[in-house]
């Protein structure tokens, strides 16, 4: 894997969906379905919105999941007081206790949807760490490591202090894994 770079494997920053801070939800939704529209040949589609400032630079990220938790703001209240805690293994009862104590999505979606709208992407963004960058000359078994320590579903690819893509997931297990597929000669061997 150390002949692979990430170079060879990120989408361009050209090619990826982008907004400013200062687009609304709504437009960054609209900015992600045409570069599905437009990356419709793969198989894998865009699952986020990178978002520039003023001067073009990359300054967050807006996923899918940024997106959903957008439409209920008391999630911002949660994740203030709880900090970095993850509520990945608590039960679904207690899940569920969390939904009724916050009143989460006390409201019908479509009105929930009609305010979202207009939220600034500035305000809901994820801010990328200096561990969800990499540089673009790296090795793709560096990559691998960093996107399952970090749990990422993307990096940024940097050259010097500019991003210039972003290093999908889904990329990386299609170009390990591929090859498993391909080999017509290749025949499953039982343990």
């Amino acid at each position: 894997m150390k002949k692979m770079m990430v170079k060879d494997l990120m989408v361009p920053l050209s090619e990826y969906a982008t907004v400013t801070e200062d687009a609304t939800l709504e437009e960054a939704i609209i900015s992600l379905e045409k570069a599905q529209d437009a990356y419709g040949s793969s198989k894998y589609l865009h699952r986020a919105v990178l978002v520039l400032d003023k001067s073009n630079h990359v300054v967050g990220k807006v996923s899918q999941l940024d997106a959903l938790m957008a439409l209920e703001p008391k999630y911002s209240d949660i994740q203030a007081e709880s900090g970095k805690v993850t509520f990945r293994h608590f039960s679904r009862m207690f899940l569920r206790s969390m939904v009724k104590s916050y009143h989460l999505f006390d409201k019908p979606l479509d009105v929930l949807q009609k305010k979202a709208a207009h939220i600034r992407v500035r305000d809901f963004m994820h801010k990328p760490t200096e561990e969800e960058h990499l540089d673009a000359d790296a090795t793709l078994d560096e990559a691998i490591h960093m996107l399952i320590m970090g749990h990422h579903q993307s990096l940024l690819v940097t050259r010097g202090e500019r991003i210039v893509g972003i290093l999908r997931l889904t990329d990386v297990f299609a170009a390990v894994f591929q090859s498993m597929s391909d080999d017509p000669g290749k025949k499953p061997t039982n343990p």
